[in-house]
């Protein structure tokens, strides 16, 4: 049995990662898409659709890719649901925790799979840093702290939506903190307390252009996250500091980790979103669990309401 896909929104992720996940991916056939300008959909050689309503009623449609912006997550995941179709959604979940929760019970109405694009859960060196942490290599964990720096303006014209709050939600702390704030989750457990800063301090204020958040744990673990879309030097740092070691994954998107016993040279998957396509396709035919449900992906938009909140100072 084959997977149908229908993939909704023809544009950077779906054009270089998610569209050859699913072109790739054995037990898939990209069947649909939907997107505003066909043209973009005529190298795939499959069924293009205009109308969103349309596409998702169509009986040979078992799974639904969302890769709009943020906005539409929760009213698209949810209407595909509700006609019958198994969604793996692009990150972060919602423009809130309310949307997020709604996606997660329509999901439960439904009967239906609900799941996040959080590929990073899949990264080999990090699941080794779960593992490790659980055997006790750095004793016990107690902080955390990660870092990603870039330059983003849109100066190319390609991603203009991410600036517009009202189609993204925000500005770094929703587009790359959200990976970083899901690892946490993925490695932690369960967010009790958040602290954060955002602000402006180089581009102009429709979103901000740096957040600084901090998690603390049910467990006690605290995690520090900065992310800056005003930094000429890139970087990506990841740590994890223990009663008796600590654990560097720096820069995350690379092969290595280093912890007490050594260096492991772990590679991510060419393909950043092949892993999280296949698990979620494995997991449809009941030969894996799905790693990045939306249960546990929307704990990064609760977080993400209480950082708003903290930097509101509510």
């Amino acid at each position: 049995m084959k997977i149908r896909w229908l993939v909704v929104g023809i544009g950077d992720i779906t054009s270089k990662r998610a569209i050859p996940a699913i072109l790739a991916e054995p037990d898939s056939e990209l069947r649909a898409a939907v997107t505003r300008d066909p043209a973009k959909a005529a190298p795939y050689g499959c069924r293009v659709h205009t109308n969103f309503d349309e596409a998702i009623a169509q009986p040979d449609i078992d799974a639904v890719y969302v890769a709009t912006p943020v906005v539409m997550h929760a009213p698209q995941s949810i209407a595909a649901m509700r006609a019958g179709k198994h969604v793996l959604c692009e990150k972060p979940v919602a423009m809130n925790y309310a949307e997020a929760v709604s996606m997660v019970d329509a999901a439960t109405q439904t009967g239906r799979t609900l799941g996040i694009a959080y590929y990073r859960r899949m990264y080999p060196k990090v699941r080794r840093a779960k593992d490790l942490i659980a055997e006790g290599a750095i004793g016990t964990p107690v902080y955390a702290e990660c870092n990603c720096h870039s330059w983003f303006q849109d100066e190319d014209g390609r991603r203009s939506w991410l600036l517009d709050p009202a189609w993204s939600g925000g500005g770094p702390l929703y587009d790359i903190a959200s990976h970083r704030i899901d690892l946490y989750n993925f490695l932690f457990g369960t967010p009790v307390r958040v602290a954060a800063q955002l602000s402006n301090i180089v581009h102009p204020p429709k979103v901000e252009d740096s957040a600084t958040v901090m998690i603390e744990y049910a467990n006690k673990v605290r995690g520090v996250i900065d992310v800056r879309w005003h930094s000429r030097r890139d970087r990506d740092d990841f740590r994890i500091i223990g009663t008796d070691g600590e654990i560097v994954l720096s820069p995350l998107s690379g092969p290595y980790l280093d912890y007490p016993g050594g260096r492991l040279d772990l590679p991510r998957h060419a393909n950043l979103h092949y892993p999280c396509v296949e698990n979620f396709v494995q997991s449809l035919l009941g030969k894996a669990e799905l790693q990045a449900t939306g249960a546990t992906s929307i704990w990064t938009d609760w977080v993400t309401a209480k950082a708003l909140q903290s930097n509101r100072g509510t």
